[in-house]
């Protein structure tokens, strides 16, 4: 294996120079009492077996591949692979890692589990794991958010979870994940912070990376079995960057996989309302890590944007910085137009409504695929779908 990958974080959780935990001393303490429990867990056959079999009987795993061959023969290029996370229970990817944390907070002997949500999407499958171990679940949730995303606010409230609007800021992801880490820190003994990407302190961005391997890993068996070889690129949305992990962890020694990850533009690099950190963004701290972020000049993070409310973070994971750094993986950005035309495409053209977040992955490999050859193969991991976008959608274009 080569030195660039070998395990990682390290054991203070860097990923190269970028992780960590960036917390006071006894802060600390609970973050490495959770490493430790999960460290105990992760590897007993009790854990992985009752994992296991919520992956296949409870979420509906493994997700299919699909061919998007009518996609592909119009932009007559590469051929484009779906990793249809969109079919999980809940509708995304976050029912992999929340079901994780849900059964190590139980483990643990938690009585209440705390978290963010930008998008929806994490709070849905925070709720719902909950509500399946028996775990009172309390989600914070931007005004601006919890407007646009009202599906997914109605089916947190159903499943039992106490949702609580942010009004502070931007009003947006950001802001959601100071209210819900403020009310952690004053009970952090009896309550889990469930985390919803791979960011924040050590342990959080190696425990949701390594439960959302499971989308990697399958994806590069069942790819194999398809076509009896790997994908030429292998490409996700960024925003926290959790999916985006999941899928580049069972490639990234696979040296003939490019890597790529794709950023939200939003109105454009030359505005200020984007939130492509690994594009524009500069070393700096956030959220107890450090990762490239977007930032003032004292190194306070700016307002971000993007037109899908998962994505709009200033920060994003400290293993994508790493792996930006030493070029293994590319990260490109499309901005909202771009997404949105690749939403309306998938929709009309395979009879698939992807999440915006997805749309904007799905965008970047319509754009490179129509100059490829037709024998190259692009797998994009559809993370969720867009049941949550829909009405902002089609209010947005009048349909």
């Amino acid at each position: 294996m080569s030195t660039e990958f070998l395990p990682m974080p390290d054991d203070n959780g860097y990923f190269g120079e970028y992780g960590g935990q960036i917390i006071p001393p006894d802060l600390k303490t609970i973050m490495d009492q959770i490493n430790d429990a999960y460290e105990e867990i992760r590897n007993t056959d009790e854990f992985k077996n009752e994992l296991n079999d919520l992956f296949i009987h409870y979420v509906g795993r493994p997700s299919p591949i699909f061919h998007a061959k009518r996609l592909s023969d119009k932009l007559g290029g590469a051929q484009i692979y779906l990793k249809r996370e969109d079919l999980n229970h809940t509708g995304a990817h976050k029912i992999n890692h929340c079901l994780g944390e849900a059964l190590l907070a139980k483990f643990m002997g938690k009585t209440k589990v705390l978290a963010e949500t930008g998008a929806g999407q994490h709070g849905v499958a925070l709720a719902t794991a909950c509500a399946l171990v028996g775990i009172d679940c309390e989600i914070h949730m931007g005004e601006i958010d919890i407007e646009k995303e009202h599906p997914n606010v109605t089916k947190m409230k159903i499943l039992g979870c106490k949702l609580v609007p942010v009004s502070r800021g931007t009003r947006t992801l950001k802001d959601a994940v100071d209210s819900a880490f403020e009310e952690y820190l004053k009970d952090p003994v009896n309550s889990f912070y469930a985390i919803g990407s791979v960011v924040g302190p050590h342990p959080f961005p190696k425990m949701v990376r390594d439960f959302q391997s499971v989308v990697g890993n399958e994806a590069r068996k069942q790819f194999m079995e398809m076509s009896g070889k790997l994908p030429d690129i292998a490409m996700a949305c960024v925003g926290g960057g959790s999916n985006a992990m999941g899928l580049f962890t069972a490639f990234i020694e696979d040296e003939t996989v490019e890597l790529v990850g794709v950023e939200p533009a939003g109105k454009g690099l030359d505005t200020a309302d984007h939130a492509a950190t690994l594009t524009l963004g500069t070393k700096g701290a956030i959220h107890g890590f450090e990762c490239y972020t977007l930032q003032d000049d004292e190194g306070n993070p700016l307002p971000v944007y993007s037109i899908a409310s998962g994505l709009d973070y200033p920060g994003v994971g400290p293993q994508h910085c790493y792996l930006k750094d030493i070029k293994r993986v590319r990260y490109e950005s499309i901005d909202d137009k771009e997404c949105l035309d690749a939403f309306m495409e998938l929709s009309r053209t395979e009879g698939i409504i992807p999440a915006l977040e997805s749309a904007h992955a799905v965008a970047y490999a319509m754009k490179i695929a129509k100059d490829m050859p037709k024998d190259k193969t692009i797998l994009i991991n559809l993370s969720g779908r867009g049941d949550k976008d829909a009405d902002f959608v089609a209010d947005k274009l009048s349909l």
